[in-house]
């Protein structure tokens, strides 16, 4: 199992920075994912590294606990989902305004959450500004931590404190059971599907899109296995999530794929691959987790002896980046082919753990190398050495001689080929292409593809 990382919530009243604390967090994370084309990412939220520590950074809506309008009620309820689902929570203030009642009003809360806090004083560019936050005292969190999100200074002082109030990260032990989120776009039938799958109606179904707020885990026992399903609440692009409990029931979703080892993206098939669904196979991609296409209400679809075949094309076309991934037609609501899921899942599973022996791989470094040389500007690429460095997803590092002759066609094509010598269907593969260090002469840095 992947282990969830921990989460650390911005929280604050509006206009002190928050966002803008986030960007900056963000853009100082060394873990950058890296863009895949066609594919686009929510950025309610994102992972962040410092001092070898990951965790997810979630910002939020500006708390004015004062306004009893059905606006304020919203926002407040969006931050509480937020503060209860971190590991540590970060206030965010303003030197240049002081305390305020809603400051003491937001720290009231935060006390009330019994979560590690570390307080931060944003807008301290100036040295007046620093010295003015020791009055941030006042609001009872301890040590105020001056910073400026736009500057950047003070922020390595405010990532130590957030990192040394994370929990440790191997405390918890690993849980050896198969992880299945479902997930996908609002309203395609995906606690339709978990309840098929137990035999019980666990999760309320309705036509109404948002139903699901929250990531429940529900555990069954399959061909003798335990599995543990997550039903997820449904994610839309970019720009579509509406304001509220939605937008946080996104962030559970988005991380529930990452703490699960298979991810079902579960698919309309009466309507077709959309944005939406393009979103949510390319997060999972870049999670590295592995992956199921499942086209749902089947039943639904008028059929001839070409149908399967033109569905298929429409969605590896639209999903070229999850090309590896089975597609499956199913039905939730007659239960047609719906254990198959279950099949592939654990399947897939297994192949994710898969390790393959130095010397085959090498074998097949050089067989690819007899049939394909690679060469740019009449210089030739040679890949001197490979092995399998990690698993789950499965990961290879080959050593070459100029690692700068590289092109992404040639990689595509080492790929292509230890998929069809080895397998690995319904996982990505990470290929990561390093300069043979030679005896007086600095290794090249690593090039990896996502």
């Amino acid at each position: 199992m992947t282990r969830r990382r921990p989460l650390v919530a911005l929280v604050g009243r509006p206009n002190v920075g928050k966002s803008t604390l986030f960007n900056r967090i963000v853009g100082e994370r060394l873990a950058i994912v890296e863009s895949i084309a066609g594919t686009t990412r929510d950025r309610l939220y994102a992972a962040a590294e410092w001092n070898g520590k990951s965790f997810d950074v979630v910002d939020t809506g500006g708390l004015e606990l004062a306004d009893t309008g059905e606006i304020g009620a919203r926002i407040a309820n969006q931050a509480q989902l937020a503060i209860d689902e971190a590991d540590v929570v970060v206030m965010v203030t303003d030197a240049l305004a002081g305390v305020s009642a809603a400051d003491q009003e937001v720290a009231a809360l935060l006390r009330k959450s019994q979560k590690p806090i570390v307080l931060a004083v944003n807008k301290s560019e100036k040295q007046a500004n620093r010295l003015n936050a020791a009055e941030f005292w006042a609001l009872g969190l301890g040590e105020p931590c001056p910073v400026s999100a736009v500057h950047g200074s003070g922020s390595g002082d405010l990532l130590d404190r957030v990192t040394e109030a994370l929990p440790a990260q191997d405390a918890e032990e690993d849980d050896p059971r198969l992880r299945v989120a479902i997930v996908g776009r609002p309203n395609v039938g995906k606690s339709s599907l978990l309840n098929r799958l137990v035999g019980q109606d666990r999760m309320i179904v309705s036509a109404e899109a948002g139903t699901t707020r929250d990531a429940v885990d529900t555990t069954l026992r399959y061909h003798g296995e335990e599995i543990v399903l997550v039903d997820t609440a449904g994610i839309r692009r970019r720009g579509k999530v509406e304001p509220g409990i939605e937008k946080y029931a996104v962030l559970r979703a988005m991380r529930a794929i990452e703490a699960c080892d298979v991810a079902v993206v579960l698919i309309d098939a009466f309507a077709g691959v959309t944005a939406q669904d393009t979103h949510v196979a390319g997060f999972i991609h870049e999670a590295g987790r592995g992956a199921i296409i499942a086209l749902n209400k089947w039943d639904l679809i008028e059929k001839d002896t070409h149908t399967i075949e033109a569905y298929e094309r429409q969605v590896r076309h639209a999903l070229k980046f999850l090309d590896y991934a089975p597609i499956l037609t199913i039905s939730a609501h007659t239960g047609q082919r719906v254990t198959k899921v279950l099949d592939l899942a654990m399947q897939i599973h297994a192949t994710r753990h898969t390790r393959i022996a130095t010397s085959e791989l090498n074998r097949l470094v050089e067989d690819i190398q007899a049939r394909h040389s690679h060469s740019r500007g009449g210089r030739l690429m040679r890949v001197r050495y490979a092995t399998q460095v990690a698993v789950a997803p499965p990961t290879f590092v080959f050593f070459v001689n100029d690692q700068s002759l590289l092109h992404f066609g040639y990689e595509r094509y080492v790929e292509n080929q230890i998929r069809e010598r080895f397998g690995f269907e319904g996982t990505p593969l990470r290929l990561m292409f390093r300069e043979q260090r030679r005896e007086g002469q600095r290794a090249g840095r690593p090039h990896a593809r996502r």
